[in-house]
């Protein structure tokens, strides 16, 4: 144990709580940033503060006061995002916060397919900025997510035609967090957090028809189809465009890279599709179609 504060943003949400449980068991100091503190895990050696929002400067600036390294979770998706974390950041920094650690998207860049991947781009840029010491940890799709994009008819829709994704657990993530939290050497580097192959969703429809059973398959929409099928949500256009362009970015393979920075920071392979389908067979327990062909 250390006697150095870390301050977890999003410490009530699925990588956040597994970050927090994780040093917990390690009994490092930790404050929990949350929004609503009935919801913070009850840990030990974890105080908790409350933070109504990343757009509240004063408030974090304050909650990660003392704080040596902070762990910034994205903000929800929001036409207001990227100004939503470089209030963080400005916050972060003006509590005179050692080092920052970024859960980024991989291949960040300005001209991603993915809409919501260029807000990732804008954040490191503004953490670059800042001059505050980082760490990024650049992650795709998460593989606990695959199986909640498959429907009740047993089918996956989205335009991401034959592109691949190296998609990346949940459980990785947040380990290889922990090992860049507490470990040394990690001062400006940037790591990508994927799994151990990249598959297409073709393929990922295979395997879960398979594990589980069940009829399972991928229908590659055009855009117009992704559009206009996901319309009837009544989303903004830019949450459409999020949506849509998710599978568009699968699509041009932008997701597709492997790479063995899990391994490296966790000393493990990471987590595979088929694993997580056949420990949690409850991820498709809301598909209802037919039994998968013999």
């Amino acid at each position: 144990m250390r006697d150095s504060l870390i301050a977890i943003t999003g410490a009530t949400g699925n990588v956040g709580s597994r970050v927090a449980k994780l040093l917990a068991a390690r009994g490092e100091r930790q404050r929990l940033i949350v929004r609503d503190a009935d919801r913070a895990p009850q840990l030990e050696g974890a105080e908790v503060s409350v933070v109504s929002g990343y757009a509240a400067t004063d408030e974090l600036r304050r909650a990660v006061q003392g704080a040596e390294t902070v762990f910034l979770i994205p903000a929800h998706e929001s036409a207001t995002r990227v100004a939503e974390h470089a209030s963080a950041v400005d916050a972060i920094v003006a509590a005179g916060v050692h080092r920052l650690v970024y859960l980024s998207w991989v291949n960040a860049s300005p001209d991603l397919v993915f809409t919501f991947g260029r807000h990732h781009f804008a954040t490191e840029q503004h953490i670059r900025a800042s001059g505050i010491p980082f760490t990024f940890l650049r992650m795709p799709f998460y593989v606990d997510v695959i199986p909640s994009l498959v429907g009740a008819d047993g089918i996956i829709s989205g335009p991401a035609g034959d592109g691949r994704v190296a998609a990346v657990l949940r459980d990785d993530i947040a380990e290889s967090a922990v090992a860049t939290l507490l470990g040394e050497g990690h001062v400006g580097k940037t790591y990508n957090l994927t799994g151990s192959e990249a598959f297409t969703f073709t393929e990922a429809a295979k395997v879960m028809s398979r594990v589980s059973g069940k009829s399972i398959r991928f229908h590659n929409e055009t855009m117009d189809e992704a559009y206009a099928s996901r319309a009837k949500y009544g989303a903004p256009d830019w949450e459409v465009d999020g949506w849509v362009t998710t599978y568009a970015g699968v699509a041009a393979n932008e997701l597709s890279r492997v790479s063995d920075d899990v391994r490296i920071l966790t000393g493990r392979e990471p987590g595979s599709l088929t694993r997580y389908v056949e420990t949690n067979p409850d991820s498709l327990a809301h598909v209802v179609s037919s039994p998968a062909p013999e």
